[in-house]
């Protein structure tokens, strides 16, 4: 019997599972094409995108930098302007105008803080400056009637106050002698008087300011009768607009009965501060401080003017056992009396003075002033070529302490060995740069009083003062004689 693939009632098509599979596999090709059409369109922008960035981006960088610098521009706004004009030997400062600060974040959060800085002490916490409690703060007395173990006794200040006066004008003060900046105010030091200066006497002599009544610096009288009413004083001076005045924070009630606080100001200082209503009152207050308007700078140097109170607090305060310096970047908060006895008389010191935070020798320090662009290199080289020749060593340990010291603050007695060493320094000043901290190690080792100087740590440094930094540019002065 024979079979027939064929019928009557159709036709019959087998379909395998091999050709169903083919099929599936053309739409998959199908789509894959599709997507691959789809990449290239993406890979084609991409490489546009970047071939335009090759070509164009310095365009493009400079567009945002134009772009940056204008939004910059409407922050700024215009820069204060002074004028001080000498009219009739007086100096009248007239402030056009005086931009007021930008906030900073980190004074914000810095001011009026009184927790201790802490050290660890086998991997112990202890504050880094130690006080006496507050109920013995209030019952501290000043150490009166204490003798000297120095073979210093007594220090004559020079003075040409009897030699005859030649011209009429106040500006005469502020011109410097013999190509350096001694002048009516520092008196002129001769080279020989200054290697005499350095040499141990019970009886010494020097220049230390105020050498002529026509010098400069000129003071009312009504502030001379306060200043010779104290006994203990914290003091600061900003002159050219400089910084703000922070009041003192974390004083006992005995400390606000004793002790003054007084700040020194000129004329720009002053209008800067009056226009952002800091106004002194009729009783010659702003808070806790004693404002002091100065007359008559006798320096272009706004940072030398400075030096004047900051080194020579014996000259100004005749009456004043002890001082206390600050900055006028920072503000002082602890008790000023137990400073004293932390500092001083509990470790039979006659002046306390910071080490360096970053480095240890003048050596070190006058590369950084330069770097820094502090002064010229050429008036460093004078002075290091100096020190140098004197003898100076570039060890970076000194009395086993480092050898450069940051002054910032300075606590001192007023001693005739602390009188003649701020006298000596402030005439290296005058002599050299402007940098205190370049001088004051080499007077420290010419005149080899260092068993009696407190070189504290950074730490406590830091624990006197709430550091604010500094607010606005001091203006240099700069004197116009009258056409009159």
């Amino acid at each position: 019997m024979s079979s027939s693939l064929f019928n009557d009632s159709g036709v019959s098509i087998p379909i395998s599972d091999d050709d169903s599979d083919e099929l599936g596999r053309m739409r998959v090709r199908v789509r894959r094409k599709r997507k691959k059409s789809l990449h290239r369109v993406n890979n084609e922008l991409t490489r546009r995108v970047v071939r335009f960035f090759m070509k164009y981006w310095m365009v493009l960088v400079l567009v945002f930098a134009i772009g940056l610098l204008v939004f910059e521009a409407t922050r700024i706004g215009r820069k204060p302007s002074m004028i001080v004009k000498t009219e009739q030997g007086k100096v009248t400062s007239q402030l056009k105008e005086f931009k007021r600060p930008i906030p900073d974040k980190k004074s914000n959060s810095t001011l009026n803080r009184l927790d201790p800085v802490m050290k660890i002490v086998h991997g112990v916490k202890e504050p880094c400056l130690k006080m006496l409690p507050p109920d013995e703060l209030e019952n501290l007395d000043l150490p009166m009637n204490k003798e000297s173990s120095s073979p210093i006794k007594k220090v004559v200040y020079l003075s040409g106050n009897d030699l005859p006066y030649v011209g009429g004008n106040s500006t005469l003060s502020q011109q410097p002698r013999e190509g350096t900046r001694f002048n009516l105010f520092t008196g002129i030091q001769t080279f020989d008087q200054r290697e005499e200066s350095f040499k141990v006497k019970e009886t010494a002599e020097i220049h230390c300011g105020f050498y002529s009544e026509h010098g400069g610096f000129r003071i009312s009288d009504e502030d001379k009768i306060y200043m010779q009413n104290c006994k203990v004083v914290v003091s600061t001076c900003a002159f050219g607009g400089g910084d703000d005045l922070y009041q003192p924070i974390g004083m006992s009630k005995a400390s606000l009965r004793k002790v003054c606080y007084v700040a020194f100001w000129d004329e720009v200082t002053r209008a800067a501060q009056e226009s952002e209503g800091h106004n002194i009152g009729d009783d010659g207050f702003i808070g806790k401080w004693r404002i002091v308007v100065v007359k008559d700078l006798p320096f272009t140097d706004q940072r030398l003017n400075g030096k004047i109170p900051k080194m020579l607090a014996h000259r100004l305060f005749p009456q004043v056992k002890f001082s206390i310096w600050v900055d006028s970047k920072s503000q002082f908060r602890r008790d000023p009396l137990g400073v004293l006895e932390a500092l001083l008389w509990r470790t039979n010191s006659v002046l306390a003075i910071s080490e360096h935070g970053a480095r240890s020798s003048v050596y070190d320090e006058a590369k950084a002033v330069v770097w820094k662009n502090k002064a010229t290199p050429e008036e460093v080289e004078v002075q290091l070529t100096q020190y140098r020749h004197d003898g100076l060593p570039e060890d970076k340990r000194f009395n086993g302490k480092k050898a450069l010291n940051e002054a910032s603050v300075i606590v001192r007695e007023h001693w005739p060995v602390t009188n003649i060493l701020m006298c000596l320094w402030f005439n290296e000043v005058v002599r050299f740069t402007s940098r205190d901290q370049l001088s004051f190690p080499y007077v420290l080792w010419r005149l080899k009083v260092h068993e009696k100087i407190n070189m504290f740590p950074v730490c406590i440094r830091k624990d006197l003062v709430n550091t604010i930094g500094h607010v606005r540019k001091a203006k240099p002065l700069k004197s116009f004689l009258s056409a009159d």
